[in-house]
């Protein structure tokens, strides 16, 4: 021993550091699930127009088969959450894992809308399991204060690698397979992630709590604080937009853009037609959010995030209202997508890590994922609207309306947001007898 110190002991707290630094195995290991999972996730917007000329379908039947994964992803949330903080992070993602795959495995033998939308409630919970709430909250508990907020940034990023890559290599597959063949092949994607699994640690080296508070106190305390409540119902519209987006972009742009000339630097890139343009823009979006994500991470933990969050989705109203306002071009398309992208996902290291300040790590997935589920409400809505509204109107502009009001009423209500740490109320001390 030297100074009082084992050397045992130096070597297991240097160990411990190790795995407490911004990056390591957790880290990296959570980037790849969620960059897999995301880029199958964001592709299934790109099938909207094979599946419906296939069988000769409302565009409303296969958006719905979306909005109900969307909406199922949310209500799965919280229990995936519950099941990895109370039995361990790698079977919760395990379990979400099975259900993704067994749920587009399925799908591809789906002859009707009906067996779609029952089946997109398996892939939904599936995702569940190897989405946001899980991985963000290992994420966080396998980090330092210091290093959190930009972690969980790229973490987030890594989701938008997937829809980078996802998109347009469905894109090209479709071209080469039917559609049920690439559901097959992406089934098979998600169950590759299970090679990743070893390197989730549930033990992480954070903190423990002093107290041994438990889950249903703080669950109880922040549904009865008005700052969750803000935060919940500011969570909507990142939901509703995005989910529209992804789901109907590449539709719209394919019937409402006008055509590529001759001479575009799109036609150089081999984006020769406006449906590849439409694959493409969910790509140039994920390619923006790289650096939107990291950057809204790496600001988190010098700035409120509260603030950070009213201008993202400010700056969302605004580039989504000039959009429609404008003729749309390729070259709008692209610009719309660029700023649209920067703004996609930075809400999620924000969010995720200002329920994580307020009301502490131990719990902050179960936390999260109510909060998530508004999101994924905002999403089912948001998808399922849009199929709605262009099967009544012929068009997409209704719903491109109510994703602005509702972007700018989240930039609105999280100005009141209360961003301190929580303070439980302490239990009255007993009486001497």
């Amino acid at each position: 021993e030297r100074g009082g110190t084992s050397i045992r002991s130096i070597r297991r707290m240097s160990k411990a550091n190790k795995a407490y630094s911004l990056f390591n195995p957790i880290l990296f290991a959570g980037c790849l699930i969620l960059l897999v999972g995301f880029a199958i996730r964001a592709s299934f917007g790109v099938f909207q127009i094979p599946i419906q000329e296939d069988f000769g379908w409302m565009r409303v039947e296969f958006s719905l088969a979306i909005a109900i994964q969307n909406l199922s992803w949310g209500i799965g949330e919280p229990f995936f959450n519950i099941i990895s903080e109370k039995y361990g992070t790698r079977k919760a993602i395990l379990l979400g894992i099975v259900f993704y795959a067994a749920g587009l495995l399925l799908s591809s033998f789906a002859v009707n809308p009906e067996t779609h939308q029952m089946l997109a409630i398996l892939i939904g919970f599936g995702f569940s399991g190897m989405g946001f709430g899980v991985i963000l909250s290992v994420v966080g508990r396998s980090t330092s204060d210091k290093h959190r907020s930009l972690a969980l940034g790229i973490a987030t990023s890594a989701g938008s690698l997937g829809q980078i890559t996802g998109p347009p290599l469905i894109e090209k597959l479709l071209q080469q397979m039917p559609w049920n063949h690439v559901f097959m092949v992406a089934a098979a994607a998600i169950l590759l992630t299970t090679l990743l699994l070893p390197w989730i640690r549930s033990d992480s080296p954070v903190k423990k709590d002093t107290n041994d508070i438990k889950m249903s106190k703080v669950l109880g305390y922040a549904l009865k604080d008005p700052t969750f409540a803000m935060i919940f119902l500011g969570f909507f519209s990142c939901g509703f937009q995005i989910a529209f987006i992804t789901a109907h972009f590449p539709a719209y742009i394919a019937e409402m853009c006008s055509a590529i000339p001759q001479n575009s630097v799109l036609r150089s890139m081999g984006i020769a037609s406006t449906s590849a343009l439409g694959a493409f823009s969910i790509a140039i979006i994920g390619t923006a959010n790289l650096v939107g994500a990291i950057t809204a991470g790496a600001l988190g933990s010098r700035f409120r995030k509260k603030s950070l969050l009213s201008l993202i989705y400010t700056g969302r109203t605004i580039a989504a209202a000039a959009f429609i306002m404008t003729p749309m071009t390729p070259d709008s398309v692209v610009i719309f997508s660029i700023v649209m992208g920067s703004l996609w996902l930075a809400t999620v290291p924000l969010t995720s890590g200002l329920v994580g300040h307020i009301y502490g790590l131990k719990f902050m997935g179960t936390l999260y994922g109510l909060v998530f589920f508004s999101h994924q409400l905002g999403g089912f809505l948001g998808v399922w609207l849009g199929g709605y509204f262009y099967d009544q109107f012929g068009n997409y502009d209704l719903v491109w309306w109510v994703g602005i009001g509702v972007g700018a009423f989240s930039a609105i209500i999280h100005f009141p947001v209360r961003e301190k740490p929580m303070i439980m109320p302490m239990p009255p001390p007993l009486k001497e007898a």
